[in-house]
């Protein structure tokens, strides 16, 4: 007897104008993977919501009337909250603050609503996958904050060494890749590897480090000096 097919992703789309959110309905009930489960214009439906219908994943607007979407991720998906779906995060705003609190708040992922529509059905499916998901463009302005306010680390620090020391040289220059900002397609053109080779790495380097993301990579990449 064959295997069952997979469940679709359940979706929860959170967004205050009925427009966005009617497209973003259209655009992922069409993939066969996916069944859009409800929507919600403010933050309270958005919380409300997801606790009736648990979603897989829910597209979280930032700004929001009530309740914002970083309070509503926090509420969903921050510490010690059970049952936790996906929180992907999208916006017109790509403002340093909004990242750094959506993914404090608990969020998977962040993506710019002018990202095409490819971007956010492919957003959804990693984050569903329990993927960390940032945009090339979002990491990069990370790595400027971190680069601008981490002190220069002691190259001779434990951490520094252990990283070294865990790390085999290919997997050190996966880690210093990430630190740039570079995707995994970008990260297997620079080292002439398969980005599914690419993919293998990351989540050794992570486990590795005991790593929630790549985020938390490039953190540490800058905190010990090994960033490039």
């Amino acid at each position: 007897m064959s295997d069952a097919p997979p469940q679709p992703i359940r979706v929860l789309v959170c967004d205050d104008q009925a427009l966005v959110r009617t497209g973003y309905v259209t655009i992922f009930s069409a993939q066969p993977d996916m069944d859009v489960v409800g929507e919600a214009e403010n933050g309270h439906e958005a919380v409300r919501a997801a606790r009736r219908l648990r979603p897989d994943v829910v597209v979280m607007d930032v700004r929001m009337p009530l309740l914002d979407g970083i309070q509503a991720t926090r509420q969903l998906a921050g510490p010690d909250t059970e049952h936790a779906p996906k929180v992907l995060v999208v916006t017109t705003f790509n403002v340093d603050s909004y990242v750094y609190d959506a993914l404090r708040a608990g969020a998977s992922g962040f993506l710019l609503k002018d990202s095409p529509p490819a971007e956010l059905v492919n957003g959804i499916r990693t984050v569903a996958r329990g993927e960390a998901l940032l945009a090339p463009a979002v990491t990069r302005r990370l790595i400027g904050h971190f680069a601008g306010h981490v002190r220069p680390a002691d190259t001779t620090s434990p951490v520094r060494r252990n990283i070294v020391d865990s790390l085999t040289p290919r997997e050190l220059e996966v880690f210093r890749l990430i630190a740039e900002g570079l995707s995994n397609a970008e990260i297997a053109t620079a080292m002439s590897i398969t980005p599914e080779t690419v993919k293998t790495y990351v989540s050794r380097i992570l486990a590795k480090l005991h790593l929630r993301d790549r985020v938390q990579a490039v953190v540490l990449a800058h905190k010990t000096g090994l960033a490039p």
